[in-house]
């Protein structure tokens, strides 16, 4: 007749020692080298505390309607202008030109924030002027929500010329954050939540491209236009105005920013313990093999079933 195990259980053993024993001194060894090394390797991993994460977000991005235009007209340097700051408008006198222009946002996958903005603008000019090259700026109110609630005025700077003179500028280019800083985890910001460029201002240095790009470059964070892939058409008929075709889209960016303490714990705890676990079990096998072979002596009790020991 086959004889097979039906039933087992652990069996208890105590053993037992005084406070001033060297049982005593290698418990508190074996103790201190299961829990303290895990932590050492864990943190001369480089892995233990995450110093910067990252996340991903759409931007909520909207047009403001303000745009500064600058346009060659010969390759001396002269030119002609409009902004739609009345100021800017007054110091340029006589190289003004009204432009016609269009705008419009579109959220192509319906999720309440806009996902790229196709701009047109018209320039008129006399039939004698011809566009050499564009400099153009437009103005975006910048938002992030997810983790921290980041606010800001940027923009996007438009820089093109040729030899040839133009019919058409088009542009087809992303709307990319620039970060020289990672953002808060929590928390409103609002630091760069102020106008590109000063609109009340009745200085022809407030409208200066050099200290408007050199002042906007200065910011920790900032929105650039990514490849844009300038085409530069030309064949223009004299009484044509010159055109400025833009697409830009407000792609999802991956945002940096500094974990907070909740999340530190959590990533250190998950590093510490799967190290851990292997110092466990080697000390485990280690107590085991020391207090059964009476390596150090103790005082050892009858073994008693487990689950009465508990049940007891």
């Amino acid at each position: 007749m086959a004889i097979y195990e039906v039933y087992s259980h652990p069996q208890l053993v105590r053993y037992r020692t005084s406070i001033c024993s060297k049982a005593t001194v290698f418990l508190i060894a074996v103790l201190a080298l299961t829990y303290i090394p895990p932590l050492l390797v864990a943190y001369r991993s480089q892995g233990f505390w995450v110093k910067r994460s990252t996340y991903e977000e759409q931007p909520n991005v909207r047009f403001q309607y303000q745009v500064l235009l600058i346009a060659l007209n010969s390759t001396s340097g002269s030119y002609v202008a409009w902004s739609t700051y009345q100021q800017f408008n007054s110091l340029v006198g006589e190289r003004l030109r009204i432009p016609l222009v269009s705008a419009r946002e579109e959220d192509s996958n319906q999720d309440g924030k806009m996902d790229k903005l196709n701009f047109r603008l018209e320039l008129p000019l006399l039939s004698t002027e011809n566009i050499y090259g564009v400099q153009l700026i437009l103005t975006f109110s910048y938002q992030l929500y997810r983790m921290s609630t980041f606010v800001m005025q940027s923009m996007a700077f438009i820089q093109y010329s040729s030899p040839l003179p133009g019919a058409q500028l088009y542009i087809n280019g992303d709307l990319r954050l620039q970060q020289r800083q990672p953002l808060g985890h929590q928390g409103l910001d609002t630091t760069y939540n102020i106008s590109v460029i000063n609109g009340s201002s009745p200085y022809a240095s407030s409208y200066d491209l050099t200290n408007i790009i050199s002042s906007y470059q200065e910011r920790n964070v900032s929105t650039v236009l990514n490849n844009p892939s300038p085409i530069w058409l030309v064949g223009k008929g004299a009484s044509d105005p010159f055109v400025v075709n833009a697409v830009i889209r407000y792609p999802v960016e991956t945002i940096s920013y500094p974990p907070g303490f909740w999340e530190m714990i959590k990533f250190g705890w998950i590093q510490y313990v799967s190290v851990l676990l292997i110092f466990l079990w080697v000390f485990e096998r280690v107590k085991i093999f020391v207090f059964q072979n009476q390596v150090l002596t103790t005082v050892q009790s009858p073994p008693t079933a487990f689950f009465k020991q508990h049940q007891s």
